[in-house]
């Protein structure tokens, strides 16, 4: 979306204005609105094509309501209406086709709802009272002082340690079971299952992203982001694989500013080999869960990332997960494991291919697809552990280990992109 955004001032905005293309929807949405004391008048005759030339010269209402029937291709003219639509605007559309596939586009595109016509006044009313609710919910971009920001990195140690399907089940419990506003960063760019996990379409957000560092802000991220459910938002990309990632980091460095500024918890699918590229990544990162199997090479390897993370990322509070343990055939105990990497696994994930076969069937995480498994037990007291680790005093902590770990390495990287 290149076009300029204009400047939002709510209070200045008209609570709602329609652009429908027949008589007796117009009639309808005339009538609920004058119930709701809107003026009847910003209902006005004419489709999306309408709402988006009239948008171009005048300001964004709180509610824009669409009419998709004589569009001939509703995603593409949705993603030119959001060029010339205003932050913050919630949108809802009515069309004439019954398509699941259509109702779902529409909204990871970012709508709010789509209605089917011919429109009743009691489905309507609804969509208002709907978007009126998100309009008065509390934003979490203004902080919480209670409660920091947390951004959890998930660590793989050997490829198949399921770092990916842990991180796609932490989100989904942050976001469903403690009811937090969550972002997912997926940045496996050639191969992420991020969005796969849950059954979506990555898109171009990420990739968007690497290609134009100086576009990420809070209104790429609201756009670029697709939706998992009301509070999990996913950045994602499957890059074809003649398309190498080249990038200084800036843009990942970037993304987690307005990740901070968007959610309240943050997810990092960060495949290992981006420690090695892009060590800056740890730099805003609270807590590491490495993921590991007991296996001879993933011993050799959890001491590696280990060793660097007290190295470079000595902020950090890490947790050590062993998954996909077999109940009778090990290559190393867990008590021999522990003492080669010289420390505690903190949690312990039995093999469930059953309940790992139903989430890939369903297009759903764990936690969501097979809750009472003994699996999904343990990533809800993952999810746990996380958030009951930020205690008065870890606060406290984490606001001097942050001012100390902005080392000369991490200064000097800011001021590098400060001058691009």
């Amino acid at each position: 979306m290149n076009a300029p955004w204009k400047s939002a001032v709510a209070g200045a905005r008209d609570p709602i204005h329609a652009y429908v293309c027949d008589d007796a929807t117009l009639e309808v949405i005339r009538s609920v609105s004058e119930e709701m004391g809107w003026n009847q008048e910003k209902a006005y005759k004419g489709g999306l094509r309408n709402a988006i030339q009239s948008l171009s010269v005048s300001a964004s209402p709180q509610i824009l309501l669409v009419d998709l029937s004589e569009s001939g291709d509703p995603i593409s003219d949705i993603n030119s209406l959001a060029e010339v639509c205003e932050p913050g605007t919630i949108v809802i559309a009515v069309g004439q086709v019954n398509d699941v596939r259509l109702y779902r586009d529409l909204l990871m595109s970012g709508l709010q709802d789509y209605l089917l016509k011919p429109l009743g006044p009691d489905a309507l009313r609804d969509a208002f009272a709907n978007a009126q609710a998100m309009l008065n919910a509390p934003k979490f971009d203004d902080g919480d002082a209670d409660r920091p920001h947390i951004s959890t990195a998930v660590i793989g140690t050997r490829g198949g340690s399921g770092a990916s399907t842990i991180a796609a089940s932490l989100a989904w419990t942050f976001s469903q079971t403690q009811q937090l506003q969550t972002g997912l960063l997926d940045l496996d760019v050639h191969f992420g299952t991020g969005a796969l996990a849950m059954d979506l379409e990555p898109g171009r957000g990420l990739t968007d992203a690497i290609d134009n560092p100086s576009r990420i802000d809070g209104l790429f991220i609201e756009r670029a982001m697709i939706k998992a459910n009301a509070r999990l938002s996913i950045l994602s990309a499957e890059a074809p694989m003649n398309s190498p990632v080249l990038t200084d980091g800036a843009a990942f460095f970037q993304l987690q500013d307005e990740f901070r500024a968007a959610f309240q918890n943050t997810v990092i699918d960060l495949p290992r080999s981006m420690l090695i590229a892009y060590p800056h990544l740890m730099h805003d990162v609270n807590i590491v869960v490495i993921t590991t199997e007991l296996t001879l090479a993933a011993a050799r390897d959890s001491i590696r990332v280990l060793a660097w993370l007290k190295q470079n990322a000595p902020h950090c509070k890490i947790l050590v997960v062993a998954n996909n343990v077999h109940s009778t055939i090990v290559e190393i105990s867990r008590k021999d494991f522990e003492n080669t990497i010289e420390r505690k696994i903190d949690l312990l994930f039995p093999a469930d291919p059953k309940a790992m076969a139903l989430a890939a069937k369903l297009g759903q995480p764990i936690v969501e697809a097979a809750r009472s498994s003994k699996l999904s037990l343990g990533l809800i007291a993952l999810a746990d552990m996380i958030s009951g680790s930020f205690t008065e005093t870890a606060v406290a902590e984490l606001a001097a280990t942050k001012s100390k770990s902005k080392n000369t390495i991490f200064a000097g990287f800011k001021t590098m992109l400060k001058k691009k």
